[in-house]
């Protein structure tokens, strides 16, 4: 028995090596994989409208006689130009598929004022069949294929400003199919499920050298920048992503408006946990038997401190905060909030300290009485909390103050609108502007003023500074990212 089992081994030994070595050598496709997730959210939106009606050039202007319609698809003659969207769009996300011809040229312009040119005036994401003859050839010595494009002309570039990855266009006589995702300063392209293109314009000197107006356009129209070659295009449709009201437009407590999801429903803790370990990098470190004990120990502390009474969340001021069970990327987010007088709260986003929570009114004088003179008034004011609710207070070299004091006195209710895009937020306090695209900084990674990048997806979380705290009309809607 010994011996024939010792024989099944050395047979299957050399088997085992190889399918190993194989498997090892198989490479994930991460440009494939950042792309899943991001078409997930896609998969989920449900404010799309056609920009193409399959019928007629409806909603265009421009050369409306080199691009005609034919069996539902929209074709660029050989000969055309520019055909331009009528309405302008500020944040979206378009989806369309397309037909290339060999070496055939075109171009998706997006935020171009009226009459610019694509590529300047505004920005133009490349339609091309970079593999063609016309651009193509081989070395004199027929050893090395060369190609006359530079990197920032391949398909799905920002022209001149960005380079797209290659290798991911289908065969000419096949449709391909691409997601461009343009909100504030974020271009993504995704070409037949992978990621070619995921820039943030503000980190950017355009690679061409050339300025580039155009990429700081916050609207304009979509455009198809035609380079006189037959191209095809197809199911054009686009979800506008730009700023909500600064309130949400709903009839009852605890009912989301259009296009956004509640994070509180009203009636239990159901989508939220308590916090693991209050060092976001330790929180995200756990793994396994120790991520399970630290977890089941803080749900067991948010069901003693956190509850539901009369539809509001509510928090007793001696527990820990508390987390939202899913992780968020780029969002945005409606909350109602109501403090005691002094309490101090945040909301932290990712994860990440934090939205600023507390009583302006407040001089933190305790048991002493009230400041005698203006001196000793700023001196128990150098807190900060005398400029209002909203500020990022941890930022060391971005802002960390409101813009403006737009609190309503402890005991009201106030609303925030949270808009995170990136690494920057943008926050509305009761219908006032407060934090306008300001960094957030990574509190839990840095050393001296160097910080780490933000996670780009991690836990919402309500902060405990041992006050009582009450929230409701918690809604949140996904931005693809």
């Amino acid at each position: 028995m010994k011996q024939r089992f010792s024989l099944s081994i050395a047979f299957l030994l050399p088997l085992l090596i190889s399918t190993l070595q194989g498997v090892a050598q198989e490479k994930v496709d991460l440009n494939r994989v950042h792309a899943q997730r991001t078409l997930e959210i896609v998969k989920g939106i449900e404010n799309w409208k056609d920009l193409f009606n399959g019928k007629d050039l409806s909603g265009w202007t421009g050369d409306t006689e080199g691009y005609i319609v034919k069996d539902g698809v929209l074709v660029c003659q050989k000969g055309a130009k520019t055909l331009q969207t009528e309405k302008e769009y500020s944040d979206f996300v378009l989806n369309f598929q397309f037909k290339l011809t060999e070496s055939g040229n075109n171009g998706i312009g997006i935020r171009v004022p009226d009459g610019g040119a694509p590529s300047a005036d505004g920005m133009e994401i490349q339609v091309l069949d970079h593999r063609g003859e016309k651009y193509n050839g081989m070395s004199a010595d027929g050893k090395r294929k060369l190609t006359w494009l530079k990197p920032w002309q391949v398909h799905g570039s920002i022209y001149g400003i960005y380079p797209a990855k290659t290798g991911y266009l289908k065969a000419l006589e096949e449709w391909n199919e691409e997601t461009i995702v343009c909100i504030e300063d974020h271009i993504m392209v995704i070409l037949n499920g992978a990621v070619i293109v995921d820039a943030y314009l503000e980190d950017l000197t355009p690679v061409d050298g050339n300025p580039h107006p155009g990429m700081h356009n916050k609207k304009g129209h979509i455009l198809l920048a035609g380079h006189n070659d037959h191209i095809e295009f197809k199911d054009l449709k686009l979800a506008e992503f730009s700023p909500s009201p600064s309130k949400p437009d709903t009839k009852a407590d605890n009912t989301p408006p259009a296009g956004f999801k509640t994070i509180f429903n009203g009636k239990d803790l159901s989508g939220w946990k308590g916090l693991a370990d209050r060092d976001g990098s330790k929180r995200r470190a756990l793994e396994g038997d120790a991520l399970k004990e630290a977890q089941a120990k803080a749900d067991e502390n948010m069901k003693e401190h956190w509850s539901v009474i009369d539809s509001i969340l509510t928090y007793d001021g001696t527990g820990q905060s508390l987390c939202t069970d899913k992780d968020y990327g780029d969002f945005e987010m409606y909350v109602d909030w109501k403090i005691p007088p002094g309490a101090d709260s945040g909301i932290y986003l990712r994860g990440t300290p934090q939205i600023q929570i507390w009583d302006p009114w407040d001089p933190r004088t305790k048991d002493k009485p009230d400041p005698a003179n203006s001196e000793e008034w700023v001196a128990a004011y150098k807190n900060g909390r005398n400029l209002g609710s909203g500020g990022l207070w941890n930022n060391r070299r971005s802002s960390n103050r409101p813009l403006v004091l737009a609190d309503k006195k402890p005991g009201e209710w106030n609303t925030f609108l949270i808009r995170m895009v990136g690494n920057k937020v943008t926050i509305w306090l009761n219908d006032k502007l407060i934090v306008d695209r300001t960094e957030l900084e990574n509190y839990w990674d840095r050393v001296g003023n160097r910080t780490a990048p933000l996670p780009r997806a991690d836990q919402i979380e309500l902060q405990h500074h041992g006050s009582e705290l009450f929230f409701k009309n918690m809604y949140i809607r996904e931005l693809p990212y």
